[in-house]
C-alpha cells in the first residue's frame, strides 16, 4: 500500500471511522467474556459501492448495510485490524491513541495465560471508555475480576 493511500485511509478513519474494543459476556469463552474489537468505516448507503471497493483493496473485513441508510466497512479479525493500524498510525491525528491502545490490546490478547492476565487485559480495554464516547459500558475490569473470583478462577 502506498503512502498516499495509507494517509487517505487514516483521514477516513479519523473522520468517519471508529476503533473500539469491549468485553461482552459470553460463557462459551474460557473466562466467560469475549474480547470484541473492530475497526469500522461508515458512509451513507449511497456510497456503499465505494466501501466495497475499499474492502477489496485493503483485503480484510466486510461491508454491511444498517437499517438507518448507513453502510459500514467492518474489520474485526486481529490480522486485519493490525494491518490497518500499522499502515495508518503515522498519519492518524484524532484516533492515534485508540490505535496505539488497540495494538497493545491485540498483542496482550495473544498472551493470555491466566485469569490475572485476562483482568489486566480488561483494564486496558477499560481505557477505551475515556478515549471513545462509551460511557455506558457495563462489562468492566472490575466486573470481570468479581466474576472470576466468584468462579474461583482468581483469588481475591
Amino acid at each position: 500500500m502506498n503512502n498516499v493511500f495509507a494517509a487517505y485511509i487514516a483521514g477516513f478513519l479519523d473522520a468517519d471511522g471508529s476503533i473500539y474494543v469491549q468485553l461482552k459476556k459470553n460463557t462459551s469463552y474460557k473466562y466467560d467474556f469475549q474480547i470484541y474489537a473492530q475497526v469500522v468505516f461508515c458512509q451513507s448507503s449511497k456510497h456503499k459501492n465505494f466501501l466495497v471497493k475499499l474492502c477489496k483493496e485493503i483485503g480484510y473485513g466486510y461491508v454491511r448495510e444498517r437499517n438507518d441508510n448507513i453502510s459500514e466497512y467492518i474489520i474485526g479479525d486481529c490480522e486485519g485490524m493490525m494491518c490497518v493500524i500499522d499502515i495508518t498510525l503515522k498519519y492518524l491525528k484524532l484516533k492515534k491513541e485508540q490505535a496505539i491502545l488497540m495494538q497493545k490490546i491485540l498483542n496482550q490478547k495473544q498472551n493470555i495465560d491466566s485469569a490475572d492476565d485476562f483482568v489486566r487485559l480488561a483494564k486496558s480495554i477499560d481505557r477505551f471508555r475515556e478515549l471513545n464516547y462509551s460511557k455506558k459500558r457495563i462489562n468492566t475490569a472490575d466486573v470481570v475480576k468479581k466474576h472470576l473470583i466468584e468462579k474461583n478462577l482468581l483469588t481475591p
